[in-house]
C-alpha cells in the first residue's frame, strides 16, 4: 500500500460510497423521522461533537479529562450569554463560545499539561467542581441557580424554530467538526499527538514538544465541547448548571470507551450506544412491568433503577470483553462476511 492510499480518509470504493450514502441519508432524515426520533438524532448530534472532542484528548494524545462535562456546560452557558448581551447574530455566537471554551481549557491544561496518569485525572476532576461552583455563582454569566435563557437560532431571518429546522443546524457542525476531525489523524499534528500517545519520551526524542501538543489537544477538545454544549442549549432554550456534573463527564468517557479510543467512527458509534441504551431499558422496562412476574415478584418497583444500572454495567463489559469498543466489534464482523469461509482470509 502506497502512502497516499495509507493517508486516504476512506481506504476504499465501498467505503466511500457508505459514507456519502450515510450522508445523504441524514440529510433526508427529517422527512421521514417524527419528532422523537429528530431529537434522539441532535442528541447523538451535539453529545457526538464534544465526544469527538475528548477523543481528540484521550484517544489521539493519550489524556485523559474528568471535566469534559463542565467544558461542554461553558459552551451552553458562553453562547447564551453571547446571544443575550451582545449584537453578534446567534448562529455565530456558536463557534464563539466554542473559541471561549477553548481559552478556559487552555487555562486548565496548562497545569494539566506537564502532569499525567492519575495526577492528570485529579486536575481535571478538581477543574470539574471549579467550574460547577462557578455556573452557580457567576450570576452576571449564567444566572446563578436559576439558569439563563438561550435564544433561539435565526440564519438571515430564517428562524429554526422547529426540531426538523435545527436539525439541520445540528447536522452542519456535526458532519464539519468529524471531517475535520478524521483530517486532523492524517496531519503532522495529529501523528505528533499519536506519537505523544504511544511513547512520550521517544516523541520527544524526536522533536516533538511535549507541552505543547498536550496543550493544543487540551485546546481542541474545549473547543468541540464548547461547541457541542452551544448547539445543546439553544435547542433546549434554557440551560441550567444542574445538568454539567460529573455523571455528564463520566458519560463522555463512556462514549470514547465504549466506541474505540483513537478513532472518530467509533466515538459516533459510542455516543449513539450511550443515548440509545437509556431508551431501550426504558421500552424493556414497560414491557417487563407489565408481565405478572414482574407484579408478583415486586421487582416493578425496582425497574426504573436498572435503567441507571445499564450505562455503568455496559461500561465495565465493555472493559472487559470488548477494550478496543464497537469499532473493532464492527470491523471483526465486517473482516468475517469479507473472507468467509477462510478463517484468516487466505486462499485455499
Amino acid at each position: 500500500m502506497s502512502y497516499a492510499a495509507d493517508m486516504a480518509v476512506c481506504h476504499s470504493r465501498g467505503s466511500l460510497v457508505a459514507v456519502w450514502l450515510g450522508v445523504v441519508a441524514l440529510l433526508f432524515l427529517p422527512a421521514v423521522a417524527d419528532v422523537y426520533a429528530l431529537s434522539l438524532a441532535m442528541q447523538i448530534g451535539y453529545y457526538g461533537v464534544a465526544a469527538i472532542g475528548l477523543n481528540i484528548l484521550v484517544g489521539l494524545s493519550g489524556q485523559i479529562s474528568l471535566g469534559h462535562g463542565a467544558m461542554f456546560g461553558f459552551g451552553a452557558f458562553a453562547s447564551a450569554w453571547l446571544a443575550t448581551n451582545t449584537p453578534v447574530p446567534v448562529f455565530f455566537c456558536i463557534p464563539l463560545a466554542g473559541l471561549m471554551t477553548t481559552a478556559v481549557g487552555l487555562i486548565f491544561g496548562a497545569p494539566a499539561a506537564r502532569i499525567k496518569g492519575l495526577y492528570l485525572a485529579i486536575a481535571t476532576f478538581a477543574a470539574q467542581f471549579i467550574l460547577e461552583d462557578f455556573f452557580i455563582r457567576a450570576e452576571s454569566f449564567t444566572g446563578g441557580a436559576y439558569g439563563a435563557a438561550a435564544e433561539q437560532v435565526s440564519i438571515f431571518g430564517f428562524i429554526l424554530n422547529t426540531d426538523a429546522r435545527y436539525y439541520y443546524l445540528v447536522l452542519f457542525w456535526f458532519l464539519l467538526l468529524s471531517f475535520a476531525a478524521v483530517n486532523l489523524r492524517r496531519s503532522r499534528d495529529g501523528r505528533a499527538l499519536v506519537a505523544l500517545r504511544d511513547y512520550y519520551l521517544s516523541a520527544e526524542m524526536l522533536g516533538i514538544n511535549l507541552t505543547r501538543y498536550r496543550l493544543l489537544a487540551f485546546g481542541l477538545s474545549s473547543f468541540y465541547a464548547g461547541v457541542g454544549g452551544a448547539l445543546y442549549g439553544h435547542y433546549l432554550g434554557f440551560v441550567s448548571a444542574e445538568g454539567f456534573n460529573i455523571f455528564l463527564s463520566v458519560l463522555f468517557l463512556a462514549m470514547v470507551v465504549i466506541g474505540g479510543a483513537g478513532t472518530v467512527s467509533g466515538t459516533i458509534m459510542g455516543t449513539a450506544f450511550i443515548v440509545l441504551l437509556p431508551e431501550v431499558m426504558e421500552a424493556a422496562n414497560a414491557a417487563l412491568a407489565r408481565t405478572e412476574f414482574a407484579r408478583a415478584g415486586g421487582i416493578a418497583d425496582s425497574l426504573p433503577y436498572f435503567k441507571e444500572m445499564a450505562i455503568g454495567l455496559a461500561i465495565v463489559l465493555f472493559l472487559i470483553f470488548e477494550p478496543d469498543g464497537l469499532r473493532h466489534r464492527w470491523l471483526v464482523a465486517k473482516a468475517y462476511w469479507k473472507y468467509y469461509p477462510f478463517s484468516h482470509g487466505g486462499k485455499p
